[in-house]
């Protein structure tokens, strides 16, 4: 049900890691999402995402669910990114106020690279396990999609500003859980989308007002946008976190509790946004125990 990717010798697979360019497409869907994750330069990741979307609705791609073969040249370089920006501890970033233009990119630079990360963690979703339903292929191909649309608008706002992706330091934790539930379906989707990708939903409402409060209009409707669509991107993470479950025969509940703690997730605190958290598919007993009001 959640085979990770297989490694084998750079002599028995012909693909070599994608330069900083557009990738060849593969009549499989999982192998071409691959070849976009792979890719260093943001730019032409977000060009490929589009042109793999494009592709897989014109009926060129199929989902298919066998296993994905990787070099371990390639495994080494998952996920592709550029050389900048530079990756730091979270607590060692630098705060800055809103009431300089350089605080208002450093904030918008920060935001810009979470979508970075979304984008390849939608792509890994799609190209690391194997054996799921053709809509959990298309579902994450969806999520990719406008992640990478996030960026790009986000980005070209950072260049209005004066400044460009790269320019600030930023830290790698949605990446590292990544990491850490390689090799699980179940644990990815509880712990990558349900925790650390909802945890925008709560977090998006305050940084909008602060961006709205300092004069920048244009990047509180871009937050419009993509708190909009987050939503249904925790919404996918649910519904294949809840299918896993069921066929699985576990309790969701209990689940993601012994989850979070095997896997040392972050521990959420509020403010919460339940509104949105409820359109994205929480019960109301998981919103009371993250409340700390109720105990399993």
């Amino acid at each position: 049900m959640s085979d990770p990717i297989f490694v084998v010798p750079e002599s028995q697979l012909s693909a070599q890691i994608p330069s900083p360019a557009q990738p060849d497409l593969s009549p499989d869907l999982r192998a071409t999402a691959l070849r976009c994750l792979l890719l260093r330069d943001p730019a032409a990741k977000v060009a490929a995402v589009a042109t793999l979307n494009a592709e897989f609705k014109k009926g060129t791609l199929a989902p298919e669910a066998s296993a994905v073969l990787i070099s371990d040249a390639e495994a080494a370089a998952i996920p592709g990114r550029p050389p900048r920006p530079e990756l730091v501890l979270p607590k060692t970033l630098k705060h800055r106020s809103m009431r300089t233009e350089e605080g208002r990119a450093a904030l918008i630079h920060a935001l810009a690279h979470i979508e970075f990360n979304a984008i390849n963690l939608a792509l890994d979703a799609i190209c690391r396990f194997s054996d799921m339903p053709d809509e959990y292929y298309t579902d994450w191909l969806s999520v990719a999609t406008e992640e990478a649309q996030h960026f790009d608008m986000l980005s070209r706002h950072l260049q209005m500003l004066g400044f460009a992706y790269g320019d600030f330091p930023a830290h790698n934790s949605m990446w590292e859980m990544a990491g850490k539930t390689q090799s699980d379906i179940l644990a990815r989707m509880a712990l990558v989308p349900r925790t650390l990708e909802a945890r925008g939903l709560d977090a998006t409402p305050a940084v909008r007002a602060k961006i709205a409060q300092a004069g920048d209009l244009a990047a509180a409707e871009i937050l419009d946008i993509i708190l909009r669509e987050e939503v249904g991107h925790v919404a996918i993470g649910n519904h294949w976190y809840n299918w896993l479950c069921e066929v699985r025969q576990l309790e969701p509940i209990a689940t993601f509790a012994k989850l979070a703690l095997a896997y040392e997730a972050p521990t959420l605190r509020g403010p919460f946004n339940l509104t949105a958290r409820r359109a994205a598919g929480f019960s109301e007993e998981e919103l009371l125990i993250l409340q700390g009001e109720f105990q399993p």
